[in-house]
């Protein structure tokens, strides 16, 4: 009986014979505490919430661990103190008031031309801006600003308002000073809306008001001070 064979078709690429694939190349195992090449890097805090040495990724030196933030400012009663959204201030003393049952320490904080008293509480200070005079150095960055040249934005009146409205609210010196300096009109130059002339003129009282503080004087006399750098820009 004669036998068949199928046909071999050209070009059918044929299977080559199955070869066993080479072992993984020998890896030491990792020292325990190490991390893989290709893995996370370490934490900068362990497990446990204690902070641990970071390696620099350059040149694998540790860096130090992050330094913590210096100790809050402490208020004592007759310091004069600035609150961001209410300006200058006088500390009146630090109490105790119960609060749902529990006694919160708060910092009591009177400013005169409003007649309001403000109680902060001691943990909340430093978050909520509260803070003391500004410095003599950080007073005269600000008095300079005055004199600088005025830096106006083309853009629309409301969104330039919002903008000096929430440099006037941040408490900032160098931030206020520099509404003052923007809206401020000298002789011959054109005259402010009735808009801009309030937001100057809170702006000018703010600053006036921190820097009668700073040089124990009235706000007239900081006034006719800011008024003179104002003039000589």
């Amino acid at each position: 009986m004669k036998v068949e064979k199928a046909p071999v078709k050209f070009g059918t690429p044929q299977t080559p014979p199955r070869q066993d694939s080479p072992p993984p190349p020998h890896r030491p195992p990792p020292r325990p505490g190490s991390t893989p090449a290709n893995g996370p890097r370490p934490s900068m805090f362990s497990q446990r919430g204690g902070p641990r040495t970071v390696e620099d990724p350059e040149d694998g030196t540790p860096l130090p661990p992050p330094r913590p933030k210096g100790p809050p400012p402490e208020f004592k009663p007759g310091d004069h103190v600035v609150y961001p959204t209410h300006g200058v201030g006088q500390v009146q003393g630090i109490e105790d008031m119960p609060v749902a049952g529990m006694s919160l320490k708060v910092i009591i904080v009177t400013f005169e031309e409003n007649r309001m008293t403000l109680r902060v509480p001691v943990n909340k200070a430093a978050s909520s801006g509260l803070r003391k005079l500004a410095t003599d150095d950080h007073m005269a960055e600000a008095l300079e600003v005055l004199r600088g040249r005025a830096r106006i934005k083309r853009t629309m009146w409301s969104r330039r308002a919002q903008e000096y409205e929430a440099k006037i609210n941040s408490g900032d010196p160098l931030a206020i000073a520099e509404v003052v300096r923007d809206l401020h009109r000298n002789a011959g130059q054109p005259d402010q809306s009735f808009s801009e002339r309030q937001i100057y003129e809170q702006a000018l009282d703010r600053l006036a008001a921190e820097l009668a503080a700073i040089d124990r004087t009235d706000k007239a006399a900081a006034s006719e001070k800011l008024l003179t750098f104002l003039k000589a820009a």
